[in-house]
């Protein structure tokens, strides 16, 4: 079988750095000399920081933001681990064009473009569907094969690593991300459990509102596809192949594209989380380039993140999806970095420097 494919990944994955730590550090010593308490916005101190390591400047703008929404469909849906069916993520994946969900509404008042991509849906959408960036028509029934190829998956990965240069190319400097797809919380379970080394029942959820029954026989389809494949936790394209979803491979590849393209990449929720967390496992320099919106619902939510070493920005008890969590975290970036950039320097406003209010 031909690995073009992987091996194009890895030569991005061989170009990806670090963060720089001298425009971090920068950033905390102007931090300092802004007249106000010292470390009195907290995390947003720490997101300024974090983004300026990132772009590999101190000085730096938030001018375009975007949201990248992968859509897919997963054929374990077969299995009867989910409420609804694949037919869902299509008209919700038109939807994303017609200004008619959730997060197109939270978008446009976070002032965030909307970027859906069908990545592997079951059936195409005019309005979504570009044949340059669909690897399949949605995954196998991974209880009975393994969800796609290895190649497939590193196509998916690719997938979102160009989409990031594309939106980087058109100016973009802030990314979310989002997915659309039923049965994806099953694939995202699947991955964590083997990713953590934890068993499917501490890691799934009921998604999307499954009754007892139905959460039962999810664990119990994650387990056995587990068993059958045994996934190698220390590669995570071989997780993403056998137990994954395309929308979660290119997830990846957007949080990989962010540190190779120095653009800031905004983890949403469950999936968008393990998304990263496969990210980390390809290349551990691109875990620098993360940024935590808030923590799912899900059980493993809060795992994924202490994983990454990530502590999220809000909590709203959020479990909606889409990139939604994600789009609620931009502004308070935006209002942390307004301070940074635009407040006065304790010389300026003529008082001594001080530690913090009581």
């Amino acid at each position: 079988m031909s690995e073009e494919f992987e091996k194009k990944l890895q030569q991005k994955i061989a170009e990806i750095r670090p963060a720089d730590r001298d425009s971090m550090e920068a950033a905390k010593a102007h931090w300092r000399t802004v007249g106000k308490p010292l470390n009195s916005l907290g995390k947003l101190e720490e997101a300024v920081v974090r983004m300026a390591g990132i772009r590999g400047k101190a000085d730096y703008t938030i001018e375009k933001k975007g949201l990248v929404i992968m859509c897919a469909d997963n054929g374990v849906v077969a299995e009867g681990v989910t409420q609804t069916g694949q037919e869902v993520t299509a008209i919700v994946a038109e939807n994303f064009t017609r200004r008619a969900t959730s997060v197109c509404l939270m978008a446009e008042i976070a002032g965030t473009d909307l970027f859906p991509v069908d990545i592997g849906m079951a059936v195409d959408v005019p309005a979504v569907t570009k044949p340059e960036y669909k690897v399949m028509s949605g995954t196998k029934d991974m209880l009975l094969e393994p969800a796609m190829t290895r190649e497939q998956a590193a196509q998916a990965v690719l997938t979102g690593i160009h989409m990031v240069k594309k939106l980087a190319g058109q100016g973009y400097d802030l990314l979310a991300t989002g997915e659309m797809g039923i049965g994806n919380t099953t694939t995202s379970s699947a991955v964590a459990a083997v990713l953590l080394e934890r068993d499917a029942a501490e890691v799934t959820g009921r998604g999307a509102g499954l009754s007892s029954e139905g959460l039962n026989r999810k664990i119990d389809v994650i387990r056995r596809s587990i068993e059958l494949h045994q996934p190698d936790k220390e590669d995570a394209l071989d997780v993403l192949s056998k137990v994954g979803g395309l929308d979660i491979a290119g997830l990846a590849g957007v949080f990989l594209g962010g540190a190779l393209y120095h653009i800031p990449v905004i983890i949403d929720g469950f999936i968008s989380s393990v998304a990263a967390l496969c990210a980390a496992k390809m290349c551990s320099a691109a875990a620098d380039c993360m940024m935590p919106s808030h923590k799912s619902g899900e059980p493993a939510g809060g795992m994924v993140l202490e994983a990454l070493k990530l502590s999220p920005y809000i909590e709203c008890n959020m479990s909606l999806g889409e990139g939604s969590g994600a789009v609620a975290a931009i502004p308070l970036l935006e209002m942390g970095l307004a301070v940074y950039r635009e407040m006065g320097t304790f010389d300026e406003i003529h008082i001594e420097q001080y530690e913090e209010f009581e």
